[in-house]
């Protein structure tokens, strides 16, 4: 009896809780993770054996996987009030486009994360999670885990992953070296969880529940970009579109198949800027995790159970 269920326990499947960036955008995920555990009647930190994120993403997946955050707790964590904090003024003018420096100073940022994570280092993450960053002076992307960096502290790794270009400035983590936002190597960080949880698990029975942020597919007029420079790629949301390339998804749909259950869409009215807290807009990320419930839910509840 003991060697079946040992057999059994081996071959059931692992599964990876993957974040998107998206900035307030990501909001719309937690609305339809509290769905997942309403019905299920389990919070996420149980539903999943593995926690991975980029940018905004990479926060959700710390606070899950260190502070065992169920969604509630998660969208809490979201609150307006939270959001001004994080989104602490720069010495510029914010209404200002020619940014000549970070949109946001990176200081409440830092108070935030420090709030909720202390000095918790990544080796002390209840289970597995990891986030991308990218690592300026060496040139390379880098993965900030539990498994290869848990001496890294979360504060560091969140803020990190998530030192978007333009709006945080690049941010150093205890090792000495200075990242910036995973977005620019991969938003969607599928693949990668796919790929480390067969390496940790050691097997390649992972599935991987893919949460995204929405996709802005208002039309650029091909003609008139021509005539665009920096200023003009800056004004129609070049960062917007390096990120929310689709690549990773095919890929990953390809490769995984039905090992691979990915929650996203159009942004349709939901605002493509990654900071926009107006109620209005928050309002409409709210409507969009809501609607991803109505058409991914049944699915997300047998991927889970399955």
């Amino acid at each position: 009896m003991k060697n079946y269920f040992k057999i059994f326990s081996r071959n059931q499947s692992k599964k990876v809780l993957s974040f998107d960036g998206g900035g307030v955008r990501t909001i719309a995920g937690v609305v339809f993770l509290k769905q997942l555990e309403a019905k299920t009647g389990k919070p996420i930190f149980d539903l999943f054996d593995m926690f991975i994120g980029t940018s905004a993403g990479g926060v959700n997946a710390l606070l899950v996987a260190v502070n065992k955050m169920n969604a509630n707790e998660l969208h809490e964590f979201w609150s307006k009030d939270n959001l001004m904090t994080n989104m602490s003024a720069s010495w510029i003018n914010t209404t200002s486009f020619l940014h000549t420096r970070p949109k946001y100073d990176g200081v409440g940022k830092k108070e935030l994360l420090k709030k909720y994570f202390s000095d918790k280092s990544l080796g002390e993450a209840k289970k597995p999670v990891m986030t991308l960053s990218y690592d300026v002076e060496n040139r390379k992307p880098k993965l900030l885990s539990s498994i290869d960096t848990p001496g890294i502290t979360a504060v560091s790794a969140a803020s990190a992953t998530s030192a978007a270009p333009i709006y945080y400035p690049t941010s150093e983590i205890e090792d000495g070296t200075w990242h910036i936002d995973g977005g620019i190597v991969s938003n969607n960080p599928s693949l990668i969880g796919y790929a480390e949880g067969m390496k940790y698990f050691k097997s390649d029975n992972v599935k991987v529940l893919s949460i995204g942020s929405g996709i802005d597919r208002a039309k650029i007029d091909g003609p008139t970009s021509q005539k665009w420079g920096a200023l003009g790629w800056l004004r129609n949301d070049i960062i917007g579109i390096m990120l929310e390339q689709n690549m990773d998804h095919e890929i990953a749909e390809d490769l995984m198949k039905e090992k691979y259950l990915r929650i996203n869409s159009a942004t349709e009215k939901v605002n493509k800027k990654l900071d926009d807290t107006s109620e209005k807009n928050l309002e409409r990320i709210h409507l969009m995790g809501m609607e991803w419930w109505s058409e991914f839910g049944d699915s997300a509840i047998k991927f889970v159970n399955s």
